[in-house]
């Protein structure tokens, strides 16, 4: 890429895509196309095909997709499947169409079985069962990353796919329902953190500028409390908890989401589909996609006891063993792209202090993710 290369951030207002346009102007890039789901709606076909005709992007990030937590993933299984299968397709078919120079196709460590092998290698995929809850979302993402194999193998374009573990950093959801544990579990101790300091003006002003459902910063002290206990943050005998769920044990791992995309702009810049073909020995071309992780895993339980230091939270953690771990590990072989030349940077306790200053900005995302991130 050049730095004034037309580039399309498809997804630019998600975690992964803010992280990425992030990168590219750190790196000199400024000829940026976004457009949010007001302006093209990425599941019609022929606003796609309007919208490729008249910009004509030379290089392409497809970081949108419909996503949601478990319940969401289940409850509305054709949406997600339907959706995501619409925007992939349309964007991946009219970037070959217009004559895109590279892309590059965002999916996700689920699209690996249930019962994986660790650590999670590349060839592993569509060798057994994905997990139920989120099946048809993996599907999509699988689909993706083998029509951009597809086309490169049918048509010779040059689309790679790039499967990030779980992601946290700027811009991430604090959401108590559906963000992801990190975010939800450094959020519940920033403010058991303010009960335990009877810090009552400090979480008012925290719930009026990050506001949960349902409840106003203005009630009592009594209400905002019974509130908080829906969401694992209780108060026992003048002693805050903070509940979470399963018994910790579960190994994952974090990926800094600028670290992220930094791997996706090293592969951009510097990997062509060529190159990843010419490491693969046998006669059929499949497994092309790359993991994007730290390759290091961290218990839930670990994880827990970090972010309750570096809070400085100084109440109790309970485990509420009545709740199901879900998979026991589940952690990347990072040795595919480390071969390439990228291995990430910011290491995990700097990393939540980072997002310990971002909880303590007025302004941070508590959306659900039950949307088209475009």
């Amino acid at each position: 890429m050049l730095k004034n290369s037309k580039i399309y951030i498809a997804g630019h207002r998600g975690l992964v895509g803010r992280a990425i346009i992030k990168r590219l102007k750190d790196k000199g890039y400024r000829n940026f196309i976004t457009r949010d789901k007001t302006e093209l709606d990425l599941r019609e076909s022929e606003s796609v095909e309007k919208f490729f005709q008249k910009e004509k992007p030379e290089f392409v990030f497809l970081a949108a997709a419909k996503v949601g937590g478990i319940v969401a993933n289940n409850k509305y299984r054709a949406d997600f499947l339907y959706e995501n299968l619409m925007i992939q397709t349309n964007v991946i078919h009219q970037s070959y169409l217009s004559g895109v120079k590279k892309l590059m196709f965002l999916g996700s460590t689920c699209i690996y079985p249930k019962n994986c092998p660790q650590p999670i290698k590349e060839e592993y995929m569509l060798t057994g069962s994905l997990e139920y809850t989120n099946e048809p979302y993996a599907i999509a993402k699988i689909a993706g990353m083998k029509m951009c194999e597809a086309y490169n193998l049918q048509y010779g374009t040059n689309f790679i796919s790039a499967m990030p573990t779980n992601l946290y950093g700027p811009g991430d959801n604090f959401d108590l329902e559906k963000s992801h544990v990190l975010p939800a579990l450094l959020r519940k101790m920033f403010i058991g953190k303010l009960i335990e300091n009877k810090d009552w003006d400090g979480l008012r002003n925290h719930l009026a500028q990050k506001p949960l459902p349902n409840l106003q910063s203005s009630e009592s002290e009594k209400a905002i409390l019974e509130h908080l206990r829906k969401y694992g943050i209780l108060v026992d005998e003048g002693r805050v908890k903070v509940e979470i769920w399963g018994s910790g044990k579960p190994l994952r791992e974090f990926l800094w989401s600028e670290d992220m995309a930094d791997a996706c702009v090293f592969l951009m810049e510097k990997i062509n589909f060529s190159d990843v073909v010419s490491s693969i020995k046998s006669k059929e071309i499949r497994n092309t996609h790359i993991n994007i992780g730290s390759g290091l895993e961290v218990s839930i339980k670990e994880l827990a006891w970090l972010i309750k230091e570096i809070v400085g939270f100084e109440g109790e953690l309970f485990f509420n063993t009545d709740k199901k771990d879900g998979t026991m590990r589940k952690v990347t072989d990072t040795s595919k792209l480390e071969d390439l030349g990228w291995t990430y940077s910011v290491k995990l306790t700097e990393g939540i202090k980072r997002m310990v200053s971002e909880i303590e900005k007025k302004e941070f995302n508590t959306q659900g993710s039950e949307v088209i991130v475009q």
